[in-house]
């Protein structure tokens, strides 16, 4: 591999590393929301005949008004959303498939854990909440097994390296 694609391979284990202690610290937050916050019935969003339309709503209710842990946990999940796409903008450029797989499970995971936020939010429902954790797993064993591999590949790279030569007196 060329260099470019050696500060692929670095790029994309750091982004991989940085979603998965993000979504670590993003578990803690809907710990601490799911313990001991008490969501109103009441707020822009809930109930909504439109599940879309009231996704939009709650996020909007919740990030200026809604009480700081949620809105802290909804702010990671956005900033979990972003990340998931550079990381997807990222792999495609390793050339390793089976990575590019994973992060497209990691990402598809944050976004129905996103939706299933929203959901619980919205319609109080614990089979959104128990969704929510379920595709929260889906995606960190999708970003460790794929740090696994880029970090694999790297070493691979590492090993390939020509030594530098000795220099020896005359």
């Amino acid at each position: 591999m060329d260099d470019v694609s050696a500060a692929t391979l670095r790029r994309s284990l750091r982004i991989d590393l940085a979603l998965c202690l993000t979504l670590v610290v993003q578990f803690l937050l809907g710990m601490v929301t799911n313990l001991f916050v008490k969501i109103p019935d009441e707020h822009p969003g809930a109930h909504a005949r439109e599940y879309f339309s009231g996704v939009v709503a709650a996020i909007g209710w919740a990030l200026p008004h809604g009480p700081g842990w949620v809105a802290a946990h909804v702010t990671l999940g956005l900033l979990l959303v972003v990340g998931a796409v550079a990381a997807l903008i990222t792999t495609r450029r390793t050339g390793i498939r089976a990575h590019t797989v994973l992060t497209a499970v990691g990402a598809f995971a944050i976004v129905g854990a996103g939706f299933n936020g929203a959901s619980f939010v919205n319609y109080g429902a614990d089979l959104s909440s128990l969704l929510m954790a379920a595709l929260w797993a889906i995606a960190l064993t999708s970003y460790v097994v794929a740090l696994f591999l880029l970090a694999r590949r790297a070493a691979e790279h590492a090993g390939t390296r020509p030594e530098p030569a000795a220099v020896t007196p005359h």
